[in-house]
Parts: C-alpha cells; structure tokens; sequence
C-alpha cells in the first residue's frame, strides 16, 4: 500500500507541475501602449490588456497591437493643379489604431493602406485646387485631406490626428512670374498710398485756404509767420510780404 500509495502522489505531483507548466505557458503582458485581439479556435474573442492577461494554451491566441501614433511621410506626389500648374508635392500623415479588432481583421497590411489612401487622396485635392488657393489657404486643404481619409481609415479601426502638406514645388518659370505679380501688387498698394496721401493733403489746403479767406486778417498773420520761420532759418533771401490792404487800394488809385 505504501508503494502504491507514494506513486499515486507521485502521479499526482507530476500533473499538478504539468498543469502548472501549462498555466504558466498562457500568461501574457502587455504595455501600456498594447492591446491584444484574442482569438479562441480562430473565431475572434476579445481585446485585453494592458498589463497581465492570461490565454487557453492550444486554444486561444493572440495578436499585440501597438495603440501609438505613427507618423509616416508620404512620397513626392507629381499631379497637376486645377489651373493646369504642374507641382510637386508631400505630405505627412499622423495616425494611430483606434480599434484594434478592425485594424486587425478589417485590412490585411493597415499601414500601406492608410498611406496609398493619403496620396490618393493628396492628388485629388491638388486637382480640385487653384495653385493661389494652394499656397494661401493651406490650412484648409489639410482639412480637407483629413475629411477624405477619415472614412476608410474608420472602417479599418484607425483615427487620422492630423494630415499637412510639407513641401509644394512650382516649376522656375511659374516661380518668376508668381515674383512679378507680388511685386506689381505691392507697387500698386504704395500707388494707391501715395494718392491718398496727396488728396488728403490736397483737402486740408482746401480747408485752410477757405479758413484764411473768410478771415482777412489771418492771411496777414500767416505772413508775418512765414517771414519769422525765414528768419529763423538764415536765409540770404528776404521775402517782403505786402499787406493785401495796401494791394487793393494800389488798384483803386490805379482805376
């Protein structure tokens, strides 16, 4: 009985460790950053983690999924623009998965597919784009790359934080004439400076030209004005200022 007896505790010991190997072969650990889609005999189970988890030896598997943001610079996309301007063009794009079940089971290569959508999609939004609207209004256009992409990235478990283009290349010719045309506008602008400024200048001599009129005696103080800013000035050359009084009784002797 003791022989018996020992090996049946024997026995026993050996499939305790056995089964405590095999419990120790599903525990897993995942980052802050990972999750885990479990699948149970291939048919999908759940998500887990962070931290520890534990899976079915044999039965269940899992696959990590890394949560972060990725960020990818896209290739040079060469295209032409809605006023026939041809340009070169990059951008970069910054995503990151949102659900981890689609992003595994809805697209096999995730990463290459959000990419070839952002350059098909930076194409057709140059093509819909003046180059002017290009260049002015590029906050605009990252919009709208961003609402193009947000739908198919969606249906594979991503999130698009943001979409910018980088660089926008116009051939010399285009560059030259883009130069003679901010230039031309920025003479314009001083032209159209210069001719305020005169007119306004133009109305206050009309102005004090009607002050003075209306005042006989004001013309005669801005005289003696004028003769003691010139004096001031030592000048070689006097000014005699007559007074309009004996002007116009000068012409009444003369009648």
């Amino acid at each position: 009985m003791d022989s018996i007896t020992a090996g049946v505790f024997s026995g026993v010991l050996l499939m305790a460790a056995f089964a405590a190997f095999i419990s120790l072969l599903g525990l897993r650990i995942n980052q802050e950053y990972e999750r885990a889609v479990v699948y149970r005999l291939g048919r999908l189970r759940e998500t887990r983690g962070p931290g520890l988890y534990w899976l079915v030896p044999f039965i269940e598997r899992s696959v990590r999924i890394d949560i972060r943001v990725v960020t990818e610079t896209l290739e040079t996309q060469e295209t032409v623009s809605r006023d026939g301007v041809p340009v070169r063009v990059n951008a970069v794009i910054w995503y990151k998965v949102a659900d981890p079940s689609l992003a595994v089971n809805a697209v096999r290569y995730r990463d290459e597919a959000v990419i070839k959508a952002a350059e098909t999609a930076l194409r057709d939004v140059i093509g819909q784009h003046d180059l002017d609207n290009l260049l002015k209004n590029r906050i605009q256009v990252n919009a709208l790359l961003k609402d193009l992409l947000e739908p198919p990235a969606h249906g594979w478990g991503l999130h698009i934080d943001a979409v910018e283009m980088q660089d926008l290349d116009i051939p010399e010719q285009m560059q030259r004439a883009l130069a003679r045309e901010a230039e031309a506008t920025r003479e314009a602008k001083a032209r159209l400076i210069k001719a305020q400024g005169e007119r306004a200048a133009a109305e206050t001599l009309v102005e004090a030209a009607r002050a003075i009129s209306s005042v006989p005696a004001a013309l005669e103080l801005r005289r003696l004005q004028t003769l003691t800013e010139i004096g001031v000035e030592h000048n070689s050359t006097i000014i005699l200022a007559m007074p309009t009084e004996f002007t116009a009784l000068a012409s009444k002797l003369a009648a």
